[in-house]
């Protein structure tokens, strides 16, 4: 690879621009191409941040060193797994695919090739400048809501996968154990699959993990309550405060930290030093996001439709 990486791409929507934006102004990396289907929302994206436009695929990973795949989920894994045969460590935003067997299919080529692989589970960067993974015990009980407003938005997927999984993959960060069982109910409103859904999943430490989404809300609400055996952690993820009755020393003002402000910056720079070789690991690796995936298609098997 050369000194300055080349950053591609996958993907010229919202989630792509932001993408694009990252490598443009980050350092030791350059935006050199955005890959889209569409080839004059390719240029519209790419042109402005001096980055080439490519309508093919093939060629577009011809003239990048990493890659993020910011595309409609479903075509994560397939974009993904051809990013890795081309040689190409790759950031995928969540969720890592919609199917477990083919993020597995991708996680086995990169590591084949040794190649790093990172998802976009970036609530775990909230959680690191807190130091809320510094705290010496795991809590007896997760309570997380986290509404939307109608958007039209991921609604290529279901409201489990589009929002809940960022909860789940906290959830499974948080704890040691295993999900054994989950149970809840939820309602299609305005897509093809659920637009809210609350799920009570239960672990077999008998940690239990109760989740609330929805996104046809009237109005936006991000929180998280944690139940350790000293006391109560609620956080508020819209107006990045908490309130913490635990006994354990949490950084008050992470919200002022550069990570925090930037949690999507924080994330692709932790995957650039893993790729470089400076960091041991992204953030989020393709095991978690696969771990993560494989819960939140769990929790909507075991949804029952309410009217």
């Amino acid at each position: 690879m050369s000194e300055s990486l080349r950053g591609g791409v996958i993907g010229a929507g919202v989630f792509g621009a932001y993408h694009a934006r990252q490598y443009a102004r980050l350092p030791g990396v350059d935006l050199a191409a955005v890959y889209d289907p569409h080839p004059e929302r390719a240029a519209a994206l790419a042109m402005p941040l001096g980055g080439r436009a490519f309508a093919s695929l093939e060629e577009f990973l011809e003239a990048v060193d990493v890659v993020t795949v910011a595309s409609p989920a479903a075509w994560h894994a397939e974009q993904a797994l051809a990013a890795v045969k081309a040689g190409k460590p790759v950031y995928i935003e969540k969720p890592i695919a919609t199917d477990v067997a083919k993020a597995d299919a991708v996680a086995q080529e990169a590591a084949r090739r040794n190649l790093v692989v990172a998802c976009g589970h970036q609530e775990r960067v909230l959680f690191q400048v807190m130091g809320l993974f510094d705290i010496p015990a795991q809590p007896l009980r997760l309570e997380a809501l986290r509404h939307g407003t109608a958007s039209d938005r991921g609604l290529d997927v279901s409201v489990v996968l589009d929002l809940m999984i960022h909860d789940l993959d906290l959830a499974l960060a948080l704890s040691k154990a295993d999900p054994v069982t989950a149970e809840g109910e939820g309602a299609i409103l305005r897509s093809e699959s659920w637009d809210v859904a609350r799920s009570e999943v239960t672990f077999d430490d008998g940690f239990t993990a109760l989740f609330d989404v929805s996104r046809v809300a009237e109005a936006r609400r991000r929180t998280m309550k944690l139940v350790y055996p000293t006391g109560e952690l609620e956080i508020d993820f819209l107006t990045r405060e908490f309130r913490n009755t635990t006994g354990f020393t949490l950084n008050a003002d992470f919200a002022e930290t550069p990570a925090a402000k930037d949690t999507l910056g924080a994330s692709i720079e932790a995957f650039l030093a893993a790729v470089r070789g400076e960091a041991p690991r992204p953030i989020v690796t393709a095991a978690e996001a696969i771990a993560a995936l494989d819960l939140a298609l769990a929790v909507e098997q075991g949804l029952d439709a309410v009217a």
